[in-house]
């Protein structure tokens, strides 16, 4: 069953996703980083490329002709993606597809309204009796 994790308090979701996505890589591990949304894709794309200047991420976007050997997706697709090991959820929905996945991770920003489309989120996976766990960013932070 998918283990799901709300880290939440996120000041910049994007940058949050990228650092989660640099660890699975450095873990071996597959991810896809769930947006609909093409700004968000490209500013994850980019950011991908340029946040650490010393450490190649590879990585391309959902139907590039690449993307069954990459082990970094961004889009709304898992088609291609060798290994369903973490699914990185930027959206305001729930991914169709997160249950063929060993992780979920929802990141959750401080907006009021974001907060609460995550809470109605959190009480779907409650309901059907997924594993959850809380990150507070805050805190996470602060050490």
């Amino acid at each position: 069953m998918t283990r799901v994790d709300f880290y939440f308090n996120a000041d910049d979701k994007a940058e949050v996703a990228r650092k989660l996505a640099a660890k699975a890589y450095q873990a071996g591990q597959c991810a896809l980083l769930y947006t609909a949304d093409e700004r968000l894709a490209g500013e994850l794309d980019e950011g991908l490329w340029t946040a650490q200047p010393l450490a190649f991420i590879p990585h391309v976007r959902c139907g590039h002709p690449q993307a069954a050997a990459t082990p970094i997706l961004i889009g709304a697709s898992d088609e291609g993606l060798k290994t369903h090991d973490l699914l990185i959820n930027l959206a305001d929905e729930r991914p169709p597809q997160f249950s063929r996945f060993e992780r979920l991770i929802e990141i959750v920003s401080r907006d009021p309204a974001d907060r609460e489309r995550a809470r109605e989120r959190y009480r779907f996976y409650q309901e059907r009796g997924y594993p959850l766990h809380n990150v507070d960013l805050d805190k996470k932070n602060s050490r």
